[in-house]
């Protein structure tokens, strides 16, 4: 059994890189709000800001795959990041010319190298020290990359939003427009500053990460895009849990993604202080009446602030707390909340969607985990058909956004109801199906 000693510090690295991709999904809420109303887009029109980000993982997930069997854990991450400052600095140019199309390119670069790092990073992290605690180190993981998307919408509000507005009758000015672009191109100078330092960090780190990964077999390492597609599909439950995958990611960008646009409408709180009551909010506030676009989007963050604090509750409870029950559970709860959101509505009805996030918290570590303890696929081959299934965050997006052209942005949480009953299944499923896969399975549960 190898020592707590040599997978500590690889695993503190690893986890470094999820607080980062954290940050940066995240920035894309308060992006979709901002392009909106800089481009004068319509509802489907601003998603596609999150189908050009979330469409990557459908597309890169598995030559990322073929890449992770072949170059390893280390070399896969560095190239991940290397692609991630190319997205920034195309981003960097589409808000210094103006053209939205561009903008969506960048998004999709950037997208390309964090899908190269989570089909790297997720099952290394579960990895990374005894086999019972795969469950417990991802929710861990994944607890930094909830802190990272917990503070990426505050900063894209702040650098986005200021004097933005989309509701029917409002225009943006020059100078707001000037701004907004501006905020954009400073968001991703940063961000691409940052990303090479992650990326000077880890290649000094690779060493202590390449003496702890696991490493793939000579035949999984022989296997092209459609072996190992081939590969995973050949397993039941690499199946379902992509199905999972994929509806969760979906509920959950469709939810974020749309949160400023329903916060702000006049129908929750767009007429209403009652949210500045609370101290959590006041901060937010600019003084004015009502909740506008850019309090919307910061406002946001509490929303993926709740799915950080639930995956430290749940990091704590999947130790004692089998981790199906736990995930039957909270997908009830999300399902329940999405049922209140769109038969109540009102002012309630806003904080009622926020704490949804804290029940997506433990969702997309415990169903990676789950899956993989039960997939008679290889791990690199799970693993990449998992993070080809994130492309629910593209798709169900747009869905929702038609729903709430068709009708209103409370009505469209019947999308996410949907996905979270859904999930409950996958979970008792679970619950009934012993792991076998035994290089990833936890006894313990």
């Amino acid at each position: 059994m190898q020592s707590a000693t040599r997978y500590g510090p690889a695993y503190a690295a690893v986890t470094t890189l999820f607080f980062a991709w954290g940050f940066i999904t995240s920035m894309i809420d308060p992006l979709v709000a901002a392009v909106k109303g800089i481009f004068s887009l319509s509802d489907v029109e601003a998603q596609l800001s999150a189908f050009a980000f979330f469409i990557a993982y459908g597309i890169m997930s598995f030559p990322a795959a073929v890449i992770l069997s072949r170059l390893k854990s280390v070399p896969t991450i560095l190239l991940a990041l290397g692609m991630m400052i190319g997205g920034c600095l195309i981003m960097l140019i589409a808000a210094n010319i103006q053209i939205y199309a561009l903008v969506l390119a960048g998004l999709f670069v950037l997208a390309s190298g964090i899908t190269a790092l989570q089909v790297a990073a997720n099952p290394l992290a579960a990895a990374l020290g005894k086999p019972e605690g795969s469950h417990f180190r991802l929710t861990l993981s994944q607890t930094f990359n909830s802190l990272g998307t917990f503070i990426g919408p505050i900063i894209g509000a702040a650098l986005f939003l200021k004097g933005v507005e989309v509701k029917e009758g409002t225009e943006i000015t020059d100078a707001v427009r000037a701004e907004a672009l501006a905020g954009i191109d400073m968001a991703y100078f940063w961000l691409g500053g940052m990303i090479a330092a992650l990326l000077v960090f880890f290649y000094f780190s690779r060493n202590i990460v390449t003496s702890a990964a696991p490493v793939a077999s000579d035949e999984t390492a022989r296997l092209g895009i459609i072996a190992m597609f081939k590969n995973a599909i050949s397993s039941p439950w690499a199946l379902f849990g992509g199905l999972a995958i994929f509806l969760y990611v979906g509920a959950e960008v469709s939810i974020g993604t749309q949160m400023a646009f329903f916060l702000n409408a006049d129908s929750i709180w767009g007429q209403s202080d009652a949210a500045f009551a609370f101290q959590l909010f006041s901060k937010f506030s600019d003084g004015n009446p009502g909740v506008s676009l850019q309090e919307a989007a910061a406002i946001t963050a509490m929303y993926w602030g709740g799915a950080m604090v639930g995956r430290l509750i749940g990091t704590f409870l999947l130790a004692f707390v089998n981790a199906a029950k736990l995930l039957i559970l909270f997908t009830l709860i999300a399902t329940l909340m999405c049922v209140y959101v769109f038969t109540v509505g009102g002012v309630a009805a806003g904080f009622m969607a926020l704490a949804i996030g804290l029940f997506n918290s433990i969702m997309f570590p415990v169903i990676f985990t789950l899956t993989l303890e039960r997939s008679t696929a290889s791990q690199e081959a799970t693993s990449g058909f998992l993070c080809t299934a994130i492309i629910g965050g593209a798709f169900l997006p747009l869905l929702a956004g038609v729903v709430s052209e068709a009708s209103s942005y409370v009505t469209a949480f019947t999308v996410p109801a949907i996905c979270y009953a859904i999930l409950c299944f996958f979970a008792f499923k679970a619950f009934k199906t012993p792991a076998i896969n035994k290089a990833t399975a936890n006894s313990a549960h």
